[in-house]
């Protein structure tokens, strides 16, 4: 699943609200380091999701009503073979913010399905769905205050719907079994925008951007074991589509420009993979050793699956019954984004001409684990990881990391495969399982990332947190009461202050904002984000079902961490209202050379949100 989150920005991963139903998830595996073989196409990560099966005794289910949603989720049997679970959620988000008066309305739709047919007692088939349709809107008339008006003046419209569904049929035999997954999802991004949000005059067009990108894959692997030896090995293949259609009015120190293109682009991935992993010195140490590579049809450059031979090693020791120690290390390789693959510059596949490659990284972990007796569990890992081949943009002379992950597109210009990167650091944490009545989670990280200039210097990228702290802990009481918090803190991310040319006319009336000086990437950082979230809930049970009533109030504290933004400095009225247009410092000057009056403010928004919800379970 390439998107497990709403209102996805398209090139880069992250979203601010996630689509999953946490009620169909039985276990999750996070690897931050030594993936599974048969898992590629990532480099920092990956996530493993085990969903449970629907109940074979009864029909049943959960409805949930809360201040920003409602959802229901059904399962049951179909005869004596097959299971289903399904849910659908919708967000009524809008409401509230069009009551307290933000200038953007989101709406949130997701459906969710899961059907498992025993065939016999070796043979079952699984499918799998998952889809979401998100609205984006302007709410115009919130349009009273300067930050107000920024906001209007920079966001697009931006509809979205994606969706992935798959089948899945395992086969077992007497010393393991096989998988054969066939599977399809496909993203669908659009954006527009016009100029003071008018599109009665089609002068006005400033963004109007389509793009689809669709996957279709196989995938079919043996898992054997004998004795204490594991062995799985197989093969993956995907017919890849991308197309988009782009108008985008753009400034640049070099002048205003359009980009106006279409793009249709399709071409196969392949590859394969094997581990084997062994139980040594009397189950004391666990050895595992992969291998994969991958390869497609896209270019010459990453035809050959020898050029992405990813190697993978990791063991754990256990030092005694509660201490181990854990190690891993391995070469990983990923696509750039389709947005890049497919940008073209006069009919031409701009990137492909350039050279695009996969993007590969080395990394290094190693760390130790002990277990208490009191069911709590301490880990300390450091790791260092190596960034190559990373597209470098032409147009900004920056990396593609140091783009970020806001709303909108990333990657959908020209590039080159010049910038490496590294990230190196310490991970803490805690946990306590259920003891007692008490739970919590505690995980600290020191961490630097850095990316290289157009110098070839290496700076922070604008993923360099430095410090994240989260802690969640929760409190069972008695008469089925139960508290639970969660706090977070993350120093500043850095950021590209603004350039003397964000006052020229010629680009305000394209982009409404300031232009970044990249001669000073990242040189500056912003303050430390804190946020406190608090849950009390209450249950009642009763002979066929269940009521459950809770609080929820996030960001108790109503802490807010902003940026300074530039904007216009138009006259104000006797109620600190906007009025007028732009002010012209240098009416005389050229057209090309004319400058705006700006002035700085800070978008930071910031309030408790408490909500009250209600969950029915039968």
């Amino acid at each position: 699943m390439p998107n497990i989150n709403h209102f996805v920005t398209q090139g880069a991963s992250g979203g601010p609200v996630g689509l999953i139903n946490v009620n169909f998830i039985n276990e999750v595996d996070f690897f931050s380091g030594a993936f599974p073989a048969n898992r590629g196409n990532a480099l920092s990560s990956v996530m493993n999701l085990r969903q449970r099966d629907g109940r074979d005794d009864r029909v049943g289910g959960t409805f949930m009503v809360g201040a920003t949603d409602v959802g229901l989720t059904l399962e049951g049997p179909i005869g004596d073979k097959t299971t289903f679970l399904f849910s659908a959620r919708r967000s009524y988000l809008q409401f509230l913010f069009k009551a307290i008066g933000l200038p953007f309305l989101p709406t949130y739709n997701d459906f969710q399905a899961k059907v498992k047919y025993r065939i016999d007692p070796r043979n079952e088939i699984t499918f799998i769905g998952l889809g979401a349709i998100d609205q984006f809107v302007l709410n115009l008339e919130a349009n009273e205050t300067e930050e107000q008006q920024f906001i209007l003046d920079q966001l697009p419209e931006a509809p979205q719907w994606n969706y992935v569904n798959g089948l899945v049929w395992k086969h077992c035999g007497q010393k393991g079994f096989w998988t054969f997954v066939l599977s399809r999802n496909m993203l669908n991004n659009e954006s527009f925008k016009y100029q003071d949000n008018d599109s009665s005059n089609p002068d006005n067009l400033i963004l109007d951007y389509t793009s689809q990108e669709i996957e279709n894959k196989f995938r079919a692997e043996r898992t054997i074991r004998s004795g204490k030896m594991k062995l799985n090995y197989g093969v993956n293949y995907e017919f890849v589509k991308y197309n988009t259609s782009t108008f985008n009015r753009i400034f640049t120190f070099s002048g205003p420009q359009t980009i106006d293109f279409a793009s249709e682009i399709d071409f196969s991935k392949y590859g394969f993979f094997a581990q084997a992993s062994r139980q040594m010195l009397n189950d004391r140490l666990v050895l595992s050793l992969g291998v994969r590579s991958d390869a497609n049809t896209y270019s010459s450059e990453m035809g050959n699956l020898l050029e992405q031979i990813s190697p993978r090693l990791s063991l754990a020791y256990s030092v005694s019954e509660r201490l181990s120690l854990n190690f891993n290390t391995g070469i990983y390789y990923q696509l750039p984004p389709y947005t890049l693959l497919g940008y073209r510059e006069g009919g031409e596949l701009a990137n492909k001409k350039n050279g695009i490659d996969y993007i590969n990284n080395a990394q290094l972990v190693a760390g130790l684990e002990y277990n208490t007796a009191a069911n709590s569990r301490f880990t300390v890992e450091a790791y260092y990881k190596k960034w190559n081949d990373y597209p470098f943009l032409l147009r900004d002379s920056i990396a593609l990391a140091n783009r970020g992950g806001d709303f909108g597109v990333i990657g959908n210009e020209p590039a080159i495969p010049l910038s490496d990167g590294r990230s190196y650091g310490l991970e803490f944490l805690f946990q306590q399982r259920l003891y007692k009545g008490f739970y919590g989670i505690a995980a600290y990280t020191l961490g630097w990332s850095e990316f290289q200039d157009k110098e070839g210097a290496f700076v922070p990228s604008a993923w360099d947190s430095r410090h994240i702290l989260s802690l969640t802990m929760g409190k069972q009481f008695k008469r089925n009461w139960e508290v639970g918090i969660n706090w977070r803190f993350q120093s500043g991310l850095p950021f590209t202050p603004f350039s003397d040319a964000s006052a020229l006319a010629i680009n305000w009336d394209v982009n409404y904002r300031g232009v970044l000086d990249y001669n000073q990437l990242n040189t500056e950082r912003r303050d430390a984000a804190s946020t406190i979230d608090l849950r009390v809930d209450k249950r009642w049970f009763f002979n066929k079902w269940s009521l459950n009533l809770y609080l929820d109030i996030e960001n108790v504290t109503g802490n807010a961490v902003g940026n300074d933004q530039l904007i216009l400095d138009r006259p104000l009225d006797d109620n600190n209202k906007p009025i007028g247009g732009p002010i012209v410092i240098n009416p005389q000057a050229p057209a090309n050379q004319q400058r705006y009056a700006l002035k700085t403010i800070n978008d930071a928004t910031g309030t408790a949100i408490p909500s009250l919800g209600i969950m029915v379970e039968w």
